[in-house]
């Protein structure tokens, strides 16, 4: 942000005494590569400035948001705002702008964007393609890399900045045959650890076993291994009983378990954005330091994700956790072990459409994708057609009985706007007794 916006800005919080400020200067860029079929189908190279505007009045607040702001603009949206605020109802529980002014160290931000150029981005993906064809499969997938900055500045004296520069890879490998799936992916700021000699033997290796037999399996209970982006996601539907707005309203079972155990000594999670292999923050939303938070500790539970709002309505102590960052420690096991031991079973690669049946009691429906396996005596032997499931993700986590000693990033994000790319860091881990409800009869 130059110099003469910030001081415009801080010249407005001055001048308006009455009034409370959160401004959220944001400048982003980005890079996107889509394929299709083993060809680059489109490239974005894009930038964005923006700026988000909170007010607040007594227990009041209004928000507006700014393209390509100027003060003109902005005065004009603010005097707008000054209308409107006194008709608006109060809330009794209202927390207004953030209170921690700690700043977080300074950390040296790549570039990706130019770390990672759309040549090198071209050749990986020729590369990969180039392995696939003879198994002829094509690959499919999007390639990203952002940068942002964003510079919070509020009127009570909070003057912080945020830079970010994830890395979005996610690629699908499609059988010209039968279209049967198979998929890899890599999420974090480190460019240095993406290693495409690696996707591409983890993608000949799926690739290998989808040439077998495809077949449906009856509904039951499996003993299955869930590949890191499931067990991720699962944890991540979860994370919504560990939110202190889930305690309010009574919306969650971890209701005064804190300190209790609640999983198996063998699971412990955290919410740690210094982790240097998946997407880094200083600060959480709400311009809070980020810190290192445990939310499971072998299996005990040790945190609510509490911010500000909560932390005053429920009197707990906010500790800015936001479940962007979430690691959950590897075991002791190879995965080729895992498979070993299993007599029979499935090896689940990825999820999708997945639906709360009862999100208090973590009970959740969905399907299998990209990549299921029947396991037989030790071996993955056919492709199993996409699979619906019914399971509390409760009983997942404490019917894990083997975990990775290895983990592997995978990266988030809603592909639409700005993307908000994270990712998470998660081994493969062994569950019994998981329920297949029934089988979709297609790949």
């Amino acid at each position: 942000m130059q110099v003469t916006f910030k001081e415009s800005l801080l010249e407005i919080i001055a001048k308006n005494p009455d009034y409370k400020f959160l401004f959220s200067y944001s400048e982003w860029e980005t890079d996107f590569l889509r394929f299709y079929r083993s060809q680059t189908n489109y490239n974005i190279s894009k930038k964005a400035i923006s700026l988000d505007t909170t007010m607040y009045k007594g227990k009041k607040s209004l928000s507006f948001s700014i393209t390509n702001p100027n003060i003109e603009i902005l005065a004009e949206k603010i005097e707008d705002a000054m209308a409107t605020i006194d008709a608006l109802p109060e809330d009794p529980d209202f927390v207004d702008i953030e209170t921690d002014t700690r700043k977080a160290d300074e950390r040296i931000k790549t570039n990706n964007i130019e770390q990672m150029s759309l040549e090198k981005k071209i050749n990986y993906l020729k590369k990969l393609a180039d392995a696939v064809e003879p198994y002829k499969f094509k690959i499919f997938g999007t390639f990203i890399c952002n940068y942002e900055y964003t510079h919070l500045i509020t009127s009570n004296g909070l003057d912080k900045v945020m830079r970010f520069s994830p890395i979005y890879f996610e690629t699908k490998a499609v059988s010209d045959e039968n279209e049967v799936t198979v998929l890899e992916a890599f999420g974090s700021e480190n460019a240095e650890g993406f290693d495409i000699d690696e996707v591409i033997r983890n993608i000949i290796g799926k690739i290998q076993i989808a040439q077998s037999e495809v077949i449906d399996v009856e509904p039951g209970e499996y003993e299955v291994i869930l590949a890191p982006r499931c067990i991720g996601e699962y944890i991540g539907y979860y994370m919504g009983s560990c939110s202190a707005g889930s305690l309010d309203r009574k919306n969650t079972l971890l209701e005064g378990k804190i300190g209790e155990q609640v999983f198996p000594a063998n699971f412990t999670l955290i919410d740690d954005p210094k982790n240097p292999m998946i997407v880094n923050y200083d600060y959480n939303s709400e311009g809070h330091l980020y810190e290192k938070t445990p939310i499971f500790e072998n299996g005990v539970f040790k945190n609510f994700l509490v911010g500000s709002y909560y932390a005053n309505k429920l009197g707990m102590e906010k500790n800015g956790a936001q479940a962007s960052c979430l690691v959950m420690s590897t075991g002791d096991r190879e995965l080729e072990e895992m498979i070993k031991s299993t007599k029979k079973g499935l090896f689940i690669s990825s999820l999708h459409y997945m639906n709360f049946i009862n999100p208090k009691e973590s009970s959740i429906t969905g399907l299998t994708r990209d990549g299921t396996f029947l396991i037989e005596d030790g071996k993955l032997t056919k492709v199993v057609n996409n699979l619906r499931f019914t399971v509390k993700i409760s009983d997942v986590i404490n019917n894990i009985t083997e975990i990775e000693n290895k983990a592997y990033t995978f990266p988030q994000s809603d592909n639409y706007g700005q993307f908000s790319i994270s990712a998470s860091s998660m081994p493969h881990v062994k569950v019994k007794s998981f329920n297949i409800s029934s089988s979709t009869k297609t790949v």
